[in-house]
């Protein structure tokens, strides 16, 4: 069997992880994405970069799209002479809206189409899950990169490596409206600041507001300024992000269900029409905030990352 002639195309979402008290656990998909072509050369890796991130088209083998989609083909036990990547990328690096879950999960997917009428398998989801949540260090974004929706992931306890998730649809008309500052801030900085234990008094609030977060989601929502209270980790990265704490803490004395986007400094706001405070709310509030705020009112992605045929002279 030969390498396809015809290039993989695939679109992946940005995510929201934690979503307020669902620490390395919640993921929310968001209408705002990357799109890869790949196809299989003679030889050679060649990477084109438009949209955010150009610079990285230079990093060859250590691209996180290469990277993910070597970590498949090993899996696969096959190795294609040459590739040829072209990432068009609208989700922003460093703010927040899970840009390297993404570039996993794109890797993933077009590896998977390519390399599979050669190794005569298809990796299963379960396993691009693995995969991606093995790249990734956590499998919250990655998760709900892959399926869309509102996703819960887990690790069974003592069973290292192995990655469950619960998908959830959220309700109709969730509108994540996302406050984006101008400067990004690295995941492992604001990992830095986490301690290692925190009182048990928090971390019993916290499980209650976790539980109810879930039913303000699928259900509820007049119950999300309450649920989407968090007490693990926001307090704790609020030195590193003072102006995101501070539209944060505005926010949310304004009726807006509001939370650090996943490691930050970008702030997700969470808009339900008729039950909560509004869009003009939240951009309002942000406008008169200290510092510049960008607001991208959003949908929640309900398809999760999706694979199509391109046509043999690209996109």
């Amino acid at each position: 069997m030969t390498w396809p002639d015809r290039a993989a195309l695939v679109r992946v979402p940005a995510t929201s992880a934690n979503v307020g008290p669902g620490f390395d656990s919640f993921g929310l998909a968001l209408g705002l994405y990357d799109v890869l072509e790949a196809r299989v050369t003679g030889a050679g890796l060649g990477i084109e970069v438009t949209g955010v991130g150009e610079h990285t088209a230079n990093s060859g083998e250590g691209h996180l799209v290469a990277r993910a989609m070597r970590a498949a083909f090993d899996v696969l036990g096959v190795s294609p002479p040459g590739l040829a990547l072209r990432c068009r990328n609208a989700i922003p690096h460093g703010f927040g809206f899970g840009s390297s879950a993404a570039a996993i999960v794109a890797g993933l997917l077009a590896a998977r189409e390519l390399g599979a009428p050669v190794s005569g398998t298809r990796l299963s989801d379960e396993a691009v899950l693995g995969l991606a949540a093995g790249l990734e260090g956590h499998a919250d974004n990655v998760a709900a990169c892959l399926y869309g929706g509102f996703v819960i992931a887990w690790s069974p306890a003592g069973r290292n490596g192995d990655v469950r998730f619960a998908r959830l649809e959220p309700v109709a008309g969730l509108t994540p409206v996302l406050c984006v500052p101008t400067s990004p801030l690295a995941t492992e900085v604001a990992r830095s600041l986490l301690p290692v234990s925190v009182p048990h008094a928090d971390a019993a609030m916290n499980a209650g507001r976790a539980g109810l977060l879930v039913a303000g989601l699928i259900s509820d929502p007049a119950l999300l300024l309450d649920a989407s209270e968090d007490f693990l980790h926001q307090p704790y990265r609020a030195e590193s992000m003072p102006g995101t704490a501070g539209l944060v803490s505005t926010l949310r004395l304004a009726g807006v269900p509001a939370v650090v986007s996943g490691a930050g400094p970008a702030v997700l706001a969470l808009v339900v029409p008729g039950v909560t405070a509004g869009v003009d709310v939240v951009s309002e509030i942000a406008k008169a905030a200290g510092e510049p705020w960008d607001v991208l009112v959003l949908e929640v992605d309900r398809a999760g990352g999706s694979v199509v045929t391109a046509p043999e002279s690209g996109v």
